[in-house]
């Protein structure tokens, strides 16, 4: 198929890739006084994302000081004015979750109460986004850190591809859900050179949406994993069952509810042929590899010559590196928006795609008051 049938997809960026016009533009907004970009934690990581992002804007990275007292305490210094201005604050999230959340809110409240007029939060990876439904006696805590950001002082986040889009409801104030699908799809094409002769796989049906927008816009087949043998949230036991009932407790037959049939997982089945075909299994966070570890001994059972796994969010905790290393996976590709160089030391299977081009781009829409509807040209709900 000719691939001409991609440019008004790729167009998005041709635009992002005119280093004079856009980088002059981004120059000429930037010398305006008005805003400031901070980094609000000290690791080199959340540094390095920050200097890309303000390099693009040609502006000088905010100063301040965040720092850990001895006794654990997070303290933070504004080094500089920023009455009036619109402040954007950079986090990444590392392996230490907690103690960034409160460098963000700490640094957060710092700037409202130093007078700044709009604080904006730029946070690729949104942490506790898995923790975004009741789950027996839990809590939603996702809905909770959204309550405390708000009270901290934000006005407004810039994050991407959240766990769950319905996320966006917690917040009492605006929310601009990012999509790194484009960068990994121009990485498919640039740099899997018979990408023509792959397949996208959903490890489990949950990822079938995500998978099927890819296909769609690579032009490419489909295929997806039913039945992996892992112990889902859903299996265990519910502890409101507990303390058990008693044999001779009198129960009042109205209240008599069915017997549920306990559930049986299925043989693992792939949908779809993956035989002599390039695997890309595609997902938003790659955390514990084990799944996708499996995901791909399966597909190598069935065929599959190559296997790459594509995720925005490269946590890859605990044993993670070791895991791919000795997998059957390829490589792992994922995105910037989560700190991974000491990964990328243990496995060099694992490869980096820059996103800090479309911060800094809805940052400056942002402090310009520009719409954001460029942003998320030819990107659907699924993505």
């Amino acid at each position: 198929m000719p691939r001409k049938l991609l440019l008004p997809y790729k167009s998005v960026f041709s635009h992002f890739r005119a280093p004079r016009g856009l980088h002059d533009s981004l120059a000429m907004n930037a010398a305006r006084s008005g805003y400031r970009v901070f980094s609000a934690n000290s690791t080199a990581a959340c540094t390095e994302l920050a200097k890309r992002i303000t390099e693009r804007l040609g502006a000088e990275l905010g100063k301040s000081v965040v720092y850990q007292e001895t006794n654990g305490e997070t303290r933070v210094e504004i080094k500089e004015s920023v009455r009036g201005q619109d402040i954007f604050i950079i986090q990444t999230i590392p392996r230490d979750v907690n103690t960034a959340v409160m460098e963000l809110l700490i640094m957060a409240y710092a700037l409202k109460t130093s007078c700044a007029r709009n604080i904006i939060g730029v946070i690729p990876y949104f942490p506790y986004s898995k923790q975004s439904k009741m789950r027996k006696r839990g809590s939603i805590v996702c809905k909770l850190l959204a309550s405390m950001l708000a009270k901290a002082g934000l006005t407004h986040i810039i994050t991407m591809d959240l766990h769950q889009k319905e996320i966006q409801g917690f917040f009492s104030f605006p929310v601009d859900n990012l999509r790194a699908s484009p960068f990994l799809l121009q990485y498919i094409q640039e740099e899997i050179p018979d990408y023509r002769n792959a397949v996208i796989v959903a490890k489990s049906p949950d990822a079938a949406k995500r998978a099927q927008s890819y296909a769609e816009r690579l032009r490419l087949g489909l295929a997806v994993i039913h039945g992996e043998a892992q112990c889902t949230e859903q299996d265990m036991d519910d502890g409101r069952h507990s303390p058990p009932m008693v044999k001779n407790a009198t129960v009042h037959p109205g209240l008599e509810l069915p017997l549920m049939m306990a559930k049986e997982k299925p043989p693992i089945t792939v949908v779809g042929d993956v035989g002599g075909r390039i695997a890309i299994i595609v997902d938003d966070i790659i955390d514990d590899v084990e799944s996708f570890v499996a995901a791909a001994e399966i597909l190598k059972e069935r065929g599959a010559y190559k296997i790459f796994v594509m995720a925005t969010h490269g946590l890859l905790s605990a044993d993670a590196p070791r895991l791919i290393e000795e997998s059957s996976i390829d490589e792992v590709v994922v995105t910037n928006t989560v700190p991974h160089e000491i990964q990328k030391l243990q496995c060099p299977k694992i490869k980096t795609v820059d996103i800090s081009l479309i911060l800094s781009e809805a940052i400056r829409r942002i402090h310009n008051g520009e719409s954001m509807a460029y942003l998320f040209r030819n990107i659907t709900v699924d993505d």
